[in-house]
């Protein structure tokens, strides 16, 4: 309030100041023709912003514009009088809104003063055409200059929208040139695993992952190949995990039948047998030595303009392809399929014992999550590509897989039924909280079998280190999506 009278006072004083000189120009003006008038005239008011600022000038114009009506009148025939004193009134009265609004932004007109008396002296004006008025440009600048004089506000649903459209979305074009050179890579083993080893039935490769689903993020830098193993129905047979002595329900065995009556070698694949059972160890080991030491990666990347380097650490069944501006990651995968079962073979840290297969329900929860979408034209797939951004751009949160996520959406929505856009902040937030109880239990119940741990592959340490993070983000959301915002 000091503030305000403080400046009253200096408009009151330039007030003053203005008459004053008013005063003196029609003083001088008797001594003096129309054009040397004119002239001082001018002069004054252009340089009257250099010692009184612009409110100071506004009020100074306002007075010697009124005197030199007054000789213009007395100057100009009858017809002329009407027209210029409606220019001069118009004249007047800008000066009076541009006055008004400098009272009306204190801080604006403290800066157009600075402005004023840093600038250099400008020359005698050569006509008589006063000085337009600057507010209209000094707003307009003073926006520019600092934009957050305009305050924004934007809800968490606001934030997330914008975080998954315009900061982890990967462009179309990356995606269909990752796409081909991926193609033109599974190609070139396909035809190599099927000219070498005719006699083993490997299925038709295929790219799966996040790469062809739509959901990668941030950049495209990952895929995956499955190498089907065709094997015989009436040979073979999947063991669920709860059916043997691990009793662990996501690790599955893959088990030889009647042995004593059809003789070991009937099937091709019984030479990576270990005990009866079909062997992932083994499958693996034998694909990592035709990746590392029998096809010829260093041709085909010529071939195809980039380079391409196997992996050699022993169960690392993964290539590494640089292409131009791609770094892509490719792992293979050997995988068996009976009716819906789908099994993998993975070299796993945590993994209870060996030549187990892992059970995968991810094409199962991708699709389920489609469906839910459109039923009901919810937001999941949304939520899950926003979760999956802020877990890859996260060190401590980058073990949480998609598929860890996607069960936990699948979860809540046996709840919560409101997907829709205007519901996302609320359903995002709670999908963390939910994720923050499984990590404390670190127990994840696999959407389609709650026996099974999503969480298996996953140490205590890493467990605790993800729930500790949401946790402390718990109170400020923002703060998960802030480093791309």
């Amino acid at each position: 309030m000091n503030n305000s009278i403080q400046d009253d006072q200096h408009e009151h004083k330039n007030a003053s100041t203005s008459f004053k000189m008013a005063e003196l120009v029609q003083k001088k003006g008797k001594k003096r023709n129309d054009d040397g008038l004119g002239t001082v005239v001018d002069f004054l008011l252009a340089n009257a912003r250099l010692v009184l600022g612009i409110g100071g000038a506004a009020m100074l114009g306002i007075a010697t514009l009124a005197v030199k009506r007054i000789i213009d009148r007395a100057a100009s025939p009858p017809d002329d009088e009407k027209e210029t004193s409606k220019a001069e009134q118009k004249c007047i009265d800008e000066s009076w809104k541009e006055l008004s609004l400098l009272r009306a932004s204190p801080k604006l007109f403290r800066k157009s003063n600075r402005e004023a008396l840093t600038a250099p002296m400008p020359s005698p004006p050569e006509s008589k055409a006063a000085p337009e008025p600057q507010s209209e440009k000094l707003v307009q600048e003073e926006i520019k200059a600092d934009p957050k004089r305009i305050p924004l506000s934007f809800t968490l649903q606001e934030k997330l929208l914008d975080y998954c459209h315009c900061h982890i979305t990967v462009s179309d074009d990356d995606v269909s040139k990752c796409l081909q050179l991926t193609k033109a890579v599974l190609s070139e083993m396909q035809d190599f695993l099927c000219n070498k080893f005719p006699h083993l039935p490997f299925g038709a490769m295929k790219i799966v992952g996040p790469l062809v689903d739509g959901l990668e993020v941030l950049s495209v830098d990952h895929a995956c190949f499955t190498v089907p193993l065709g094997l015989e129905p009436a040979l073979w047979s999947l063991i669920p995990g709860e059916h043997t002595i691990l009793n662990t329900p996501d690790f599955w065995l893959v088990k030889r039948v009647d042995l004593e009556y059809i003789t070991r070698g009937s099937s091709p694949w019984d030479r990576f047998l270990v005990g009866g059972y079909l062997s992932s160890n083994v499958i693996i080991d034998f694909l990592h030595k035709i990746l590392v030491g029998s096809i010829n990666w260093p041709s085909i990347g010529t071939m195809l303009g980039g380079i391409i380097r196997p992996v050699v650490a022993p169960g690392e069944l993964r290539l590494e392809v640089s292409h131009e501006s791609i770094q892509l990651s490719i792992d293979v995968t050997p995988v068996i399929k009976m009716g819906h079962t789908v099994l993998l073979a993975r070299s796993l840290e945590n993994s209870p014992a060996e030549n187990l297969w892992l059970q995968s329900f991810y094409v199962t929860e991708i699709s389920q999550l489609r469906d839910l979408d459109q039923k009901d034209t919810g937001k999941r797939w949304c939520c899950l590509k926003i979760l999956k951004g802020i877990c890859k751009s996260h060190q401590r949160l980058k073990k949480l897989t998609g598929s860890h996520l996607a069960h936990v959406i699948l979860h809540l929505s046996e709840r919560e039924s409101d997907w829709r856009e205007e519901a996302l902040g609320d359903r995002f937030q709670q999908v963390i909280e939910e994720l923050i109880g499984y990590l404390e239990n670190g127990f994840l119940p696999c959407y389609f079998n709650n026996k099974m741990n999503m969480f298996s592959e996953l140490c205590a340490e890493d467990i605790d280190e993800m729930g500790y993070t949401f946790y402390s983000a718990l109170s400020s959301l923002e703060v998960l999506i802030q480093k791309h915002t």
